[in-house]
């Protein structure tokens, strides 16, 4: 069979593996873990992130309603998540195919060096032919250093890894144009750069995840920029996998379609950093102009007409125009007390160089 793509991430939500009553659906994820398999064994290359550890560890413990919000979600993930990758584990088992268990937290992602052992570990897993299982470490996690759910890290381990495509499985068939429960609607199957669906999108949560259809798109419009294809779809549809990345058949499904533009390894890991930016540089009109323009140009101190914050060399930090309105993130070359004096001077070296600059 000819695939579409051979390197892929695919996200599970919990939705995909969990019961009404929050138990683990065994049967839902014994088949996706026959489909993945067969994709391993042809050569494909797969990153897992999966869901299911909180809801797992849920119904096995219960609610207590004494208990803080946090300490619930420490308690049930610590429980579910070795309830979870045993399953995973024996399923695979009867493949003959080796998973490992990585567990990140946001923080992970906040410097280079951390970001660049996370993607060291998960390389020499796949070249040894393990596939690696993600998730959030939430028993650690703490409220503000969370994820805003497992879409925004699949995104993140998407473009770590330098995947083709990512697979974002839930349990509706794509974003539809209307409500999915009325019967007129239909799912919007391709959408490009610049193209706006907000307004099709509901605001609501799934059930047993954190994160909703929203979030699902603007993980996906970011990823599919930064030039992998971003595909949403409904991961209780048999042999939904195989099916998606088989070039002769056309799947019910919604794919953001990828930017062409090459983006470098730095770039993706600024790209999603400015949930770590440590100040704030306001540059004028003239400055704003040059950075948003065709051509690439760095950011010098004599377009910055305001530094925020403290911050050193190295740090992230975020790039706004006169008007208050964001620009992008960028890593700095000198430490916040060095740019104030820089500030507003000629022929200096550049604040941020463009290799180090992302702008939205």
């Amino acid at each position: 069979m000819p695939f579409k793509y051979k390197k892929i991430a695919v996200k599970i939500g919990s939705n995909v593996l969990t019961l009404a009553d929050g138990t683990l659906d065994i049967t839902s994820m014994s088949a996706l873990v026959n489909q993945i398999s067969q994709l391993h064994k042809k050569g494909v290359e797969i990153v897992m992130i999966s869901s299911g550890a909180v809801a797992s560890g849920r119904s096995v413990m219960g609610i207590n309603k004494k208990m803080d919000v946090v300490d619930q979600r420490q308690l049930f993930s610590a429980v579910g998540q070795a309830k979870l990758i045993n399953h995973y584990y024996d399923l695979f088992r009867e493949h003959g195919i080796t998973v490992g268990q990585v567990l990140t937290t946001k923080e992970n992602f906040s410097s280079r060096r951390h970001y660049l052992n996370q993607r060291n570990c998960m390389r020499v897993m796949l070249e040894n032919k393990v596939i690696p299982i993600v998730n959030e470490n939430d028993a650690v996690s703490v409220s503000e250093l969370m994820f805003t759910d497992n879409d925004e890290l699949s995104g993140l381990i998407a473009s770590m890894m330098d995947m083709q495509a990512l697979v974002i499985l839930s349990n509706i068939d794509g974003i539809f144009n209307g409500s999915p429960a009325a019967p007129e609607s239909k799912v919007i199957r391709h959408i490009d750069k610049g193209q706006d669906v907000t307004d099709f999108i509901q605001s609501s949560k799934s059930t047993f995840g954190r994160g909703g259809m929203l979030t699902k798109t603007t993980i996906a419009r970011k990823i599919a920029d930064e030039g992998i294809d971003v595909i949403i779809a409904n991961g209780k549809r048999e042999n939904i996998l195989l099916h998606l990345l088989d070039k002769k058949l056309d799947v019910v499904c919604t794919r953001f379609v990828a930017s062409t533009a090459e983006i470098s390894s730095v770039k993706k890991w600024i790209a999603h950093s400015e949930g770590f930016a440590k100040g704030k540089i306001h540059v004028n009109e003239n400055a704003a102009k040059a950075l948003l323009g065709e051509k690439a140009v760095s950011l010098l101190p004599i377009g910055v007409t305001e530094i925020v914050g403290d911050f050193e060399k190295d740090d992230i930090v975020r790039i706004y125009d006169q008007n208050g309105h964001s620009l992008g993130v960028g890593k700095v070359q000198f430490s916040s007390e060095k740019a104030r004096e820089l500030l507003g001077k000629k022929n200096q070296k550049p604040l941020i160089h463009c290799d180090y600059l992302y702008l939205e």
